[in-house]
């Protein structure tokens, strides 16, 4: 699976995306400008010791990310989308992408991916989520349609054990 993020302006929210990224195995595509380097305490804070874990991927512009994965499948979250995230069939292969926090993914981007276009719903009195919590609810819907593909499934007590 992988998370695409257009333009990221927050890096607490990029941080945080990032460690959803390393406890699903999803690779993190990073559109530029950023709003902030990717080397800032914010990052490191929100990611906390499993940046280094990321597999994570930089592009200088959205054309150059298409080059650079052709055929891609790519899903565009926007609250101006037809779909209902729970209504499309991911692949296991699949992009999701997000726009920056203050503006989402451009409208010229969206028109030119319209049937792939998704929504999360929600009340007419709020603008849209946080984008970090709009990215885990998208992601982990797309990893239940994939079988949760080598995650783990079932936890374990520290101190007791779970009653059989």
């Amino acid at each position: 699976m992988n998370i695409v993020l257009f333009q990221p302006e927050i890096p607490a929210n990029t941080g945080n995306i990032g460690r959803t990224c390393v406890a699903t195995d999803t690779k993190l595509h990073l559109i530029e400008p950023l709003g902030f380097r990717l080397n800032e305490k914010e990052i490191k804070r929100a990611g906390m010791d499993y940046w280094e874990h990321l597999d994570v991927t930089r592009y200088v512009n959205f054309e150059d990310f298409l080059e650079k994965n052709p055929n891609a499948k790519i899903w565009m979250a926007t609250t101006k989308a037809k779909h209902v995230y729970t209504d499309v069939s991911y692949g296991p292969d699949d992009f999701i992408m997000f726009g920056k926090e203050s503006a989402g993914i451009p409208e010229e981007i969206l028109v030119e991916h319209e049937e792939t276009c998704i929504r999360i719903p929600m009340l007419e009195k709020i603008r849209s989520l946080n984008l970090s919590n709009s990215v885990a609810i998208v992601l982990y819907e797309a990893l239940r349609q994939n079988q949760f593909s080598d995650m783990q499934l079932e936890g374990e007590l520290h101190r007791l054990q779970w009653k059989e």
